[in-house]
């Protein structure tokens, strides 16, 4: 095993950050040996068998294509939790955990939840595993979203309705129906910031899940917010995962909208990456 790892830190050594090299590398061999990282240390001088060296050298080709290691082995950890994850879906990051977190920790006596734009189903999923909320939804427009979303709850035994919806047209849905929170991380990452971007996230992500107009940064801020004035009650609370650039803006369209008491949060890069607005009563000013 010890040759193995030389040969993965040598592959990918050129590509990615020395930290980042020695965590794939317990990844990928935890992952193809099966091994707890006890069983790693204590079997590091054996040899690995000729079949798991040709798995392991095909993540690694793949690897070198910027390829991310999440796609490659098809799931990824979010919030204590396994979740399915391809190519039809954005991989869950740590940002949005810290959103889920935010949730769990202000909302856990509240009974119904709507996550739209679910992707992958991490956030409504992870708050289902984590509060008593008797009803969650997540709606996405991408119906391969939707069918690795309601494979995520299954493999989490997790109860949440995913729906198809758009929500710039949403269909079937009685003016009256609420839900005591709404919550989105909706695209945000504007066209003119994509020469910033990894090549892994940039070749391999989906960029209906990943973009805006660079003429209308919060397009789909203002849609969502409008939708949640007339399907949040008094005082239900509107949370988002927000550009770091449009904290100001943000905030400025959600009090225009009349929401109230809005907070923004950093993440723990210090970066204003969260946002959560409550919905003002007729007359409330």
């Amino acid at each position: 095993m010890i040759k193995t790892k030389k040969y993965i830190r040598e592959q990918l050594a050129p590509l990615y950050p020395p930290m980042e090299v020695e965590g794939l590398i317990r990844i990928i061999l935890e992952q193809v040996t099966g091994f707890s990282p006890l069983q790693m240390h204590l079997n590091q001088t054996e040899p690995l068998p000729e079949s798991k060296i040709m798995q392991i050298t095909e993540i690694v080709n793949r690897l070198c294509k910027s390829e991310p290691i999440q796609y490659i082995l098809g799931e990824t950890e979010f919030y204590g939790l396994k979740f399915n994850v391809s190519p039809g879906v954005l991989i869950p990051r740590a940002e949005t955990e810290e959103l889920v977190d935010w949730i769990v920790k202000e909302e856990a006596g509240c009974k119904s939840l709507l996550d739209i734009g679910t992707g992958s189903g991490c956030i409504p999923i992870s708050i289902a595993k984590n509060t008593s909320m008797e009803r969650i939804e997540g709606w996405d427009i991408s119906e391969e979203a939707l069918t690795i979303a309601r494979a995520n709850a299954n493999r989490n035994d997790a109860r949440v309705q995913f729906s198809n919806q758009d929500i710039f047209n949403p269909t079937g849905i009685d003016e009256h129906k609420e839900w005591e929170v709404i919550v989105s991380n909706p695209p945000y990452v504007l066209k003119e910031e994509s020469a910033l971007m990894e090549k892994n996230v940039l070749d391999f992500e989906p960029h209906l899940a990943l973009f805006v107009p660079d003429e209308d940064p919060l397009l789909f801020y203002r849609v969502i917010a409008k939708f949640a004035k007339v399907h949040l009650p008094p005082h239900g609370k509107l949370y988002f995962e927000i550009n770091e650039r449009m904290g100001e803006q943000t905030s400025a369209l959600l009090r225009e909208l009349g929401f109230y008491e809005i907070l923004t949060r950093k993440d723990l890069q210090g970066k204003v990456r969260m946002i959560r607005g409550r919905k003002a009563e007729i007359g409330q000013s």
